[in-house]
Protein backbone atom coordinates (compact mmCIF):
# COMPACT_ATOMS: atom_id res chain seq x y z
CA UNK A 1 0.00 0.00 0.00
CA UNK A 2 1.60 3.77 -1.09
CA UNK A 3 1.99 6.19 1.85
CA UNK A 4 -0.88 8.11 0.56
CA UNK A 5 -3.65 5.30 0.65
CA UNK A 6 -2.44 4.18 4.15
CA UNK A 7 -2.53 8.05 5.22
CA UNK A 8 -6.15 8.39 3.15
CA UNK A 9 -7.39 5.45 5.26
CA UNK A 10 -5.71 6.89 8.75
CA UNK A 11 -7.35 9.72 8.45
CA UNK A 12 -11.00 8.03 7.35
CA UNK A 13 -10.62 5.48 10.66
CA UNK A 14 -9.03 8.22 13.67
CA UNK A 15 -9.80 11.71 12.33
CA UNK A 16 -12.82 11.84 10.05
CA UNK A 17 -16.58 11.82 11.51
CA UNK A 18 -20.10 12.38 10.71
CA UNK A 19 -22.42 13.75 12.56
CA UNK A 20 -23.88 17.75 13.17
CA UNK A 21 -21.17 19.84 13.99
CA UNK A 22 -20.61 23.72 14.45
CA UNK A 23 -16.68 24.95 12.84
CA UNK A 24 -14.30 27.57 13.48
CA UNK A 25 -16.34 29.78 11.17
CA UNK A 26 -19.55 29.30 12.84
CA UNK A 27 -20.72 27.28 9.92
CA UNK A 28 -22.21 24.12 10.32
CA UNK A 29 -21.29 21.03 8.87
CA UNK A 30 -22.59 17.11 8.81
CA UNK A 31 -19.11 15.87 8.92
CA UNK A 32 -15.82 17.17 10.62
CA UNK A 33 -12.11 16.24 10.00
CA UNK A 34 -9.51 16.39 13.43
CA UNK A 35 -6.26 15.90 11.75
CA UNK A 36 -4.73 16.22 14.85
CA UNK A 37 -6.03 12.24 15.71
CA UNK A 38 -4.22 11.20 12.93
CA UNK A 39 -1.14 13.87 12.83
CA UNK A 40 -0.17 12.95 16.77
CA UNK A 41 -0.52 9.70 15.89
CA UNK A 42 2.83 7.66 15.13
CA UNK A 43 2.18 6.35 12.08
CA UNK A 44 0.28 9.19 11.29
CA UNK A 45 3.64 11.48 11.85
CA UNK A 46 5.92 9.13 9.43
CA UNK A 47 3.12 9.35 7.03
CA UNK A 48 2.48 12.55 7.06
CA UNK A 49 6.36 14.18 7.51
CA UNK A 50 7.30 12.04 4.39
CA UNK A 51 4.28 12.96 2.15
CA UNK A 52 4.28 16.72 3.35
CA UNK A 53 7.95 16.91 2.20
CA UNK A 54 7.26 14.70 -0.77
CA UNK A 55 4.30 17.50 -1.66
CA UNK A 56 6.95 20.68 -1.16
CA UNK A 57 9.70 18.70 -3.48
CA UNK A 58 7.20 17.78 -6.14
CA UNK A 59 5.95 21.72 -5.78
CA UNK A 60 9.16 22.77 -6.27
CA UNK A 61 9.56 24.48 -2.85
CA UNK A 62 13.20 24.50 -1.26
CA UNK A 63 11.86 26.87 1.90
CA UNK A 64 14.35 27.55 5.22
CA UNK A 65 11.25 26.39 7.43
CA UNK A 66 7.71 25.02 7.50
CA UNK A 67 5.17 26.15 10.23
CA UNK A 68 1.83 27.56 10.98
CA UNK A 69 -0.75 28.57 13.33
CA UNK A 70 -0.85 26.72 16.62
CA UNK A 71 -2.20 24.41 16.96
CA UNK A 72 -3.39 22.50 13.69
CA UNK A 73 -0.13 23.13 12.08
CA UNK A 74 2.33 22.08 14.62
CA UNK A 75 2.11 18.00 14.08
CA UNK A 76 2.67 18.68 10.59
CA UNK A 77 5.50 20.75 10.19
CA UNK A 78 7.29 19.12 12.87
CA UNK A 79 6.63 15.58 10.98
CA UNK A 80 8.02 17.21 7.75
CA UNK A 81 11.43 18.68 10.10
CA UNK A 82 11.70 15.30 11.19
CA UNK A 83 11.26 13.29 7.65
CA UNK A 84 13.56 15.75 6.08
CA UNK A 85 16.35 14.81 8.58
CA UNK A 86 15.77 11.26 8.11
CA UNK A 87 16.08 12.40 4.20
CA UNK A 88 19.04 14.20 4.60
CA UNK A 89 17.42 17.13 2.87
CA UNK A 90 16.64 19.41 5.94
CA UNK A 91 13.87 21.71 6.25
CA UNK A 92 13.27 23.56 10.24
CA UNK A 93 10.14 24.09 11.64
CA UNK A 94 8.43 27.12 13.77
CA UNK A 95 5.27 27.59 15.18
CA UNK A 96 2.99 30.79 14.66
CA UNK A 97 1.04 32.11 18.19
CA UNK A 98 -2.24 32.76 18.15
CA UNK A 99 -1.18 36.30 20.43
CA UNK A 100 2.16 36.97 20.96
CA UNK A 101 3.92 36.68 24.09
CA UNK A 102 4.04 39.51 26.95
CA UNK A 103 6.55 38.24 28.31
CA UNK A 104 10.17 37.23 27.06
CA UNK A 105 11.50 38.31 24.04
CA UNK A 106 7.51 38.83 22.78
CA UNK A 107 7.86 37.00 19.41
CA UNK A 108 4.94 35.41 17.74
CA UNK A 109 6.68 33.22 15.53
CA UNK A 110 8.82 30.36 17.55
CA UNK A 111 11.60 27.91 16.75
CA UNK A 112 13.26 28.00 13.51
CA UNK A 113 12.41 30.97 12.16
CA UNK A 114 14.42 34.50 11.61
CA UNK A 115 13.43 37.62 9.94
CA UNK A 116 14.95 36.73 5.51
CA UNK A 117 13.55 32.78 5.79
CA UNK A 118 11.78 31.83 3.36
CA UNK A 119 9.31 29.83 4.57
CA UNK A 120 5.79 27.41 4.03
CA UNK A 121 3.21 28.04 5.58
CA UNK A 122 1.26 24.60 6.40
CA UNK A 123 -1.99 23.56 7.93
CA UNK A 124 -3.62 20.51 8.35
CA UNK A 125 -7.00 21.68 7.27
CA UNK A 126 -8.14 24.43 5.16
CA UNK A 127 -11.52 25.41 5.47
CA UNK A 128 -12.32 29.42 5.27
CA UNK A 129 -8.26 29.82 4.98
CA UNK A 130 -8.30 32.06 7.61
CA UNK A 131 -5.61 30.34 9.91
CA UNK A 132 -3.14 29.93 7.04
CA UNK A 133 -3.35 33.69 6.25
CA UNK A 134 -3.10 34.20 9.92
CA UNK A 135 0.19 32.47 9.80
CA UNK A 136 1.36 33.95 6.73
CA UNK A 137 0.53 37.84 8.22
CA UNK A 138 2.55 37.30 11.10
CA UNK A 139 5.62 35.85 8.95
CA UNK A 140 5.81 38.74 6.56
CA UNK A 141 5.37 41.11 10.17
CA UNK A 142 8.50 39.47 11.19
CA UNK A 143 10.34 39.83 8.30
CA UNK A 144 9.79 36.23 5.97
CA UNK A 145 8.80 35.49 2.94
CA UNK A 146 5.79 32.96 2.66
CA UNK A 147 6.64 30.59 -0.21
CA UNK A 148 3.41 28.70 -0.52
CA UNK A 149 1.03 27.28 1.77
CA UNK A 150 0.20 23.40 1.87
CA UNK A 151 -2.10 21.15 4.07
CA UNK A 152 -2.90 17.97 4.47
CA UNK A 153 -6.89 18.14 3.48
CA UNK A 154 -8.58 21.08 2.08
CA UNK A 155 -12.49 20.90 2.72
CA UNK A 156 -13.07 22.82 -0.44
CA UNK A 157 -15.11 25.35 1.18
CA UNK A 158 -13.24 28.65 -0.41
CA UNK A 159 -10.26 28.64 2.05
CA UNK A 160 -8.41 27.40 -1.33
CA UNK A 161 -9.41 30.30 -2.94
CA UNK A 162 -9.08 33.22 -0.14
CA UNK A 163 -5.31 32.34 0.43
CA UNK A 164 -4.87 32.52 -3.55
CA UNK A 165 -6.42 35.40 -3.74
CA UNK A 166 -3.98 37.09 -1.48
CA UNK A 167 -1.12 36.18 -3.85
CA UNK A 168 -0.16 32.44 -1.88
CA UNK A 169 0.44 29.35 -4.39
CA UNK A 170 -1.75 26.27 -2.76
CA UNK A 171 -0.76 22.46 -2.38
CA UNK A 172 -3.12 20.02 -0.83
CA UNK A 173 -2.72 16.10 -0.33
CA UNK A 174 -6.56 15.03 -0.14
CA UNK A 175 -9.12 16.90 -1.16
CA UNK A 176 -12.35 16.52 1.29
CA UNK A 177 -14.14 15.22 -2.01
CA UNK A 178 -11.76 12.18 -1.89
CA UNK A 179 -12.43 11.35 1.31
CA UNK A 180 -16.24 11.96 1.66
CA UNK A 181 -16.43 9.39 -1.57
CA UNK A 182 -14.17 6.79 0.35
CA UNK A 183 -16.77 7.02 2.85
CA UNK A 184 -19.53 6.62 0.83
CA UNK A 185 -18.36 3.49 -0.90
Amino acid sequence: MSDRDRLRDLLLERSFRTGDFVLASGARSSYYIDCRTTTTHAEGQALVGRMGLALLREAGLAPDAVGGLTMGADPVAYAIAHASWLANDPVNAFTVRKQPKDHGTGKRVEGCFASGHRVVVVEDVITSGKSALQACDAVEAEGGTVLAVIALVDREGGGREAIEARGYAVHTIFPVSELLAATAG
